[in-house]
């Protein structure tokens, strides 16, 4: 079985009940697309909060190009790449000596 799922960096317009929300894609690939999206099931079990205007990464599959799973929440302080490669931070400087 192969995952054929597109993933894409979004932000959170809108919550709804039931842990589903509307995105709102700012990855090139689909810029500025709307998506009904829901918490993946590992988000659910680790309760991660989700709030308007938080910066998310959400896969869809591309049978409904209108929904979506929310499968990772970034930080506020981490940085975005839009592109889909990985956030990989520098290692600090080394102590001058």
């Amino acid at each position: 079985m192969s995952k054929d799922v597109i993933e894409l960096i979004g932000i959170v317009e809108e919550t709804f009940p039931n842990a589903t929300f509307r995105v709102r894609i700012l990855s090139t690939q689909a810029k500025d697309h709307e998506l009904h999206c829901h918490l993946a099931g590992r988000m659910r079990v680790n309760r991660v909060h989700i709030l308007p205007g938080d910066r998310v990464r959400v896969e869809m599959t591309p049978y409904d190009l209108q929904k979506g799973r929310i499968t990772y929440r970034f930080r506020s302080d981490q940085p975005l790449q839009l592109d889909g490669s990985p956030n990989v931070p520098m290692p600090p400087p080394a102590p001058a000596k």
